[in-house]
């Protein structure tokens, strides 16, 4: 049966379409004026000093641990629990990946985990960077984080892919470590189709980021003119081609000229679920901790697991749970993965399914929620009336 009420539904308006003929007609498709754009407006939202788009948030990544310096024998610490695109950014570099865990009330990565982890390191194998995952839209424990980071001369690098608007007392996502990196992909809030961005208050760091961005090329006045004569551009490091198209950016423009529309509607899906999913016994709705303010790129609830006899039990229902809803025309969706349970990185790193519990358990009971801009009143009551049925269906408990 085909889904009637989608994960999520990218959210257009007649200006997308308005300004990709304005790029079309212009004959000018790739990086350009419309990027320079859509470049100012994230700056404002992050409240960076500099932005670089690049073609994915995993593209943006890499750009950032390459520019701070990140390669073959460092080591990275990131949560296991998070999209496998963080841990391969890590991976592309030559750098190690270390795995910690998170925190079940967050989704984000647990600080005693994180000391736990920092506080096994021999001489030799210190940590050269940390990448927090603002996880679903909710910033990780920053303040913490960066307070340790400092004692340790650590880099924070941001995966803030589904966190664009996000803060933590005022302090917007993106903005805390030496980078950020956002994601455009078509389930994020404001979606370029595919596409990402590095923002940071480091102009030395903004610049490489440029350089590898493009090639490794150096395209200065200095470099592109020389006594009237225009040049090709120097090419003074081995980078890479993760330019986002004005076409690409001409959409992002318009969505983010409706961001403040787009962000009140899907609060009101999100307000709709608070105040009916309470009569759901089975489920554990997302926290949000004093301060913190939360875009919910997706709406992602637990199982709970004290409700059954084992791990496996819960993880059996969490799955008829996501059976059942499609079967009644709602898309439900696992919220991620446990990245240590992959197979390339348990194969490569020797990791054992038990490494991270609240990782495995996230991994097993996480059920998404459909969330967009524009989710009908009808649509959202037949999510909860088909949740709600799952009690009083015996197959399924």
């Amino acid at each position: 049966m085909n889904c009637m009420i989608p994960v999520t539904r990218p959210s257009f308006s007649g200006k997308e379409i308005k300004y990709i003929k304005s790029v079309l007609a212009s004959g000018w498709v790739t990086q350009g004026p419309f990027v320079e754009n859509f470049e100012s407006k994230v700056r404002k939202i992050s409240t960076c000093r500099f932005a670089i788009a690049t073609t994915s948030c995993t593209s943006a990544l890499h750009l950032a641990l390459l520019a701070a310096g990140i390669g073959h024998g460092d080591r990275v610490i990131l949560p296991s629990f998070t999209f496998i695109a963080t841990a391969n950014a890590v991976e592309y570099t030559g750098a190690r990946p270390v795995f910690c865990d998170i925190d079940l009330e967050t989704f984000n990565i647990s600080m005693s985990s994180l000391k736990k982890v920092l506080s096994k390191q021999k001489s030799g194998d210190d940590i050269c960077a940390i990448i927090p995952v603002h996880l679903f839209g909710l910033c990780a424990p920053m303040p913490d984080i960066i307070e340790l980071a400092k004692k340790r001369n650590i880099v924070i690098i941001e995966d803030a892919a589904c966190a664009l608007g996000s803060s933590i007392n005022g302090k917007m996502a993106g903005s805390f470590g030496s980078a950020g990196c956002f994601s455009f992909h078509p389930r994020k809030i404001v979606t370029t189709g595919e596409g990402g961005m590095v923002v940071t208050n480091d102009k030395q760091f903004a610049n490489k980021c440029r350089l590898l961005r493009n090639h490794g090329a150096d395209i200065s006045d200095k470099t592109r003119h020389d006594k009237g004569i225009s040049l090709l551009p120097e090419y003074s490091m081995l980078g890479y081609n993760y330019r986002m198209t004005d076409l690409q950016a001409a959409v992002g423009v318009a969505q983010l000229q409706r961001l403040k529309q787009i962000q009140a509607s899907r609060l009101m899906v999100v307000k709709f679920y608070e105040e009916n999913l309470k009569n759901i016994p089975w489920i554990r709705c997302p926290s949000v901790p004093q301060g913190y303010t939360h875009s919910y790129q997706s709406y992602v609830c637990m199982v709970r697991k004290e409700l059954f006899s084992s791990l496996q039990q819960a993880n059996k229902f969490r799955n008829s749970v996501i059976k059942f809803m499609q079967q009644n025309g709602i898309a439900v969706r696992q919220g991620t993965h446990a990245v240590h349970l992959q197979k390339y990185y348990a194969k490569k790193y020797n990791l054992k399914t038990s490494d991270f519990p609240n990782s495995l358990e996230a991994n097993h009971l996480t059920l998404v929620l459909p969330l967009y801009d524009g989710l009908k009143v009808k649509d959202r009551e037949n999510v909860i009336r088909a949740l709600s049925q799952i009690n009083r269906v015996a197959r399924y408990i």
